[in-house]
């Protein structure tokens, strides 16, 4: 798994796309430094481009690799390989790439503009950990997605149905939902919701970080009166590591069963 671990992250690494979306990472994180010297005011910018960015650059690489690699999937598995290592391999592959090209797009300006010597590190270091979660979560559910579809349109148009769900149509729906049962008591139901979307978790995450409770919407204060500060940030870690799994283990046995 590691060689194909290795070989993917290679391919990817070499893609001007990957350079592109490094640049822009670098580019945008650069020009909010330049607009302000407050790194909260950085930090919740770049909060509100990478909890939508991040995610559809991830379902659109991990779908998009999966097809066009498929030809060297179908030699790989005709050689005494696990299925599931050459899956998982790739996977991480492009895991890794996107988290990678984040890390260094936003980390190296920050580390240039002295981010070492501030207090904000720890707000900062936060963001990051959203956003590699982020990229895990979604190019796992994008592989998942093309791995149940052989149809590369159905497929693209599913993955981008998924970031849509979690990215705009969730909250419509929540808040709907609390419009119309305005008159109950709906505080746990959101509690619980919030956990059904790691868009959600990572924006309540970094948030109750920032301890900007103005920002935090009805299922972000929702957990800071509920759980605290504290534990409300324990939870939405445990929770993103939850959802990191899930997609792993629908890779791992759907490759098990699916018929080549």
């Amino acid at each position: 798994m590691f060689k194909i671990l290795k070989y993917s992250f290679a391919d990817l690494s070499r893609s001007r796309w990957t350079y592109v979306y490094t640049g822009f990472y670098a580019l945008l994180t650069m020009s909010l430094f330049l607009l302000s010297s407050d790194l909260s005011k950085v930090i919740i910018s770049l909060m509100n481009v990478v909890l939508v960015l991040v995610p559809l650059i991830a379902v659109i690489f991990g779908v998009m690799y999966y097809y066009n690699s498929r030809e060297f999937t179908e030699l790989l598995l005709a050689q005494p390989i696990k299925r599931t290592d050459i899956f998982l391999g790739q996977f991480l592959g492009v895991a890794g790439s996107l988290a990678g090209s984040l890390l260094i797009g936003v980390g190296v300006p920050f580390l240039f503009y002295g981010i070492l010597g501030s207090a904000e590190i720890g707000n900062y270091l936060i963001l990051l950990l959203t956003g590699v979660c982020l990229s895990i979560i979604f190019s796992g559910l994008a592989f998942f997605i093309a791995l149940k579809n052989e149809n590369r349109i159905k497929g693209f148009g599913l993955a981008i149905l998924l970031w849509l769900g979690f990215a705009v149509i969730y909250d419509g729906l929540l808040l709907l939902l609390l419009a119309v049962f305005s008159d109950y008591p709906l505080e746990k139901v959101a509690l619980g919701a919030s956990l059904l979307n790691p868009i959600d978790l990572s924006r309540i995450l970094i948030l109750l970080k920032l301890d900007i409770s103005a920002l935090m919407g009805f299922t972000g204060a929702v957990f800071e009166k509920f759980l605290g500060s504290n534990l409300g940030m324990v939870l939405a870690i445990l929770s993103l590591m939850v959802w990191v799994g899930i997609p792993v283990l629908g890779i791992k046995f759907t490759s098990q069963r699916k018929d080549f």
